[in-house]
């Protein structure tokens, strides 16, 4: 599996999350690694990937921290846009 296919099946699952509740990175890395087949390295690092060029977010709430997807605010304020 390329990379950009990876990045592409990790951004739908915190997409498809993003209504029901937030995801922990070991959620997402997970999630991804089983539906791809892939070692969860391999995943961490691509997921590590989108949250450096602005596609994905830590988000911090209660204490904890979670993956979502940025505001276009957001990415304005961080001039990623």
């Amino acid at each position: 599996m390329e990379t950009e296919e990876l990045k592409q099946k990790i951004y739908e699952i915190v997409e498809k999350s993003k209504v029901k509740k937030k995801l922990k990175e070991k959620d997402v890395i997970a999630a991804a690694s089983e539906e791809t087949g892939l070692d969860k390295d391999t995943v961490k690092k691509a997921l590590r990937e989108m949250i450096d060029v602005g596609k994905l977010m830590y988000s911090y709430s209660g204490g904890a921290s979670s993956i979502e997807i940025p505001s276009e605010e957001y990415l304005k304020e961080k001039g990623l846009l």
